[in-house]
């Protein structure tokens, strides 16, 4: 079985997903090689994105006046946004590999790796929509995509896993419910620390 995938994978994958996930259950990549070729420059993209709008515009959250951060602490905040997108990477591929042999699908890191990035690939290149990060803008930008990544998901793990579409769909379901429990305790992690002081000092 090959080892390697095409190099313009992630940009197919917005147009031709079904091609891709019919590829991608061709062959056996390893994690590194897909991390490294592929899920890192997409991970890099919000963080990079939002250090830009963060510092031209500030955050505009709904208040009358931008939310300003010293550039300082924008890297700070960047390096934590990179840290958590590669730790839900890891951790979403190394639960979608676990749940594998319970929906009878292929049970390969490289392939879980590489679907996770697969669909998480429209958000990563919607984050451009963080350059001016207001929340009613990124919302508007951000959820249709989330939208297509959860389609791409569904329709993803019974091709490139090899699995029959009901499994599928169940475990695109588990899969959606770890994500969906991990934002929220993220979220409230985050504004834990905050809170105590782990974090940049917030200016207005």
């Amino acid at each position: 079985m090959s080892t390697k995938l095409d190099s313009f994978l992630l940009l197919r994958s917005l147009y031709q997903p079904i091609a891709v996930f019919e590829q991608l259950a061709k062959v056996d990549p390893s994690p590194a090689s897909v991390i490294f070729r592929y899920s890192l420059w997409l991970m890099l993209l919000p963080p990079v994105f939002s250090l830009i709008g963060a510092a031209n515009f500030g955050w505009r959250l709904g208040a009358a006046e931008p939310l300003q951060m010293t550039i300082d602490a924008l890297l700070i905040v960047s390096v934590g946004y990179l840290i958590v997108l590669f730790f839900g990477l890891i951790s979403t591929a190394l639960i979608s590999r676990w749940m594998a042999s319970t929906y009878g699908a292929s049970t390969s890191l490289g392939r879980h790796v590489a679907l996770i990035t697969i669909v998480g690939a429209p958000l990563a290149f919607a984050s451009i929509a963080h350059l001016f990060p207001d929340v009613f803008v990124n919302t508007l930008v951000l959820i249709p995509t989330m939208i297509w990544s959860m389609y791409l998901l569904y329709k993803g793990i019974p091709i490139a896993l090899e699995t029959p579409p009901e499994r599928g769909m169940l475990m695109a379901s588990s899969l959606v419910g770890w994500l969906l429990v991990a934002a929220v305790s993220l979220l409230g992690i985050s504004m834990g620390l905050w809170t105590l002081g782990f974090g940049p000092p917030l200016g207005v």
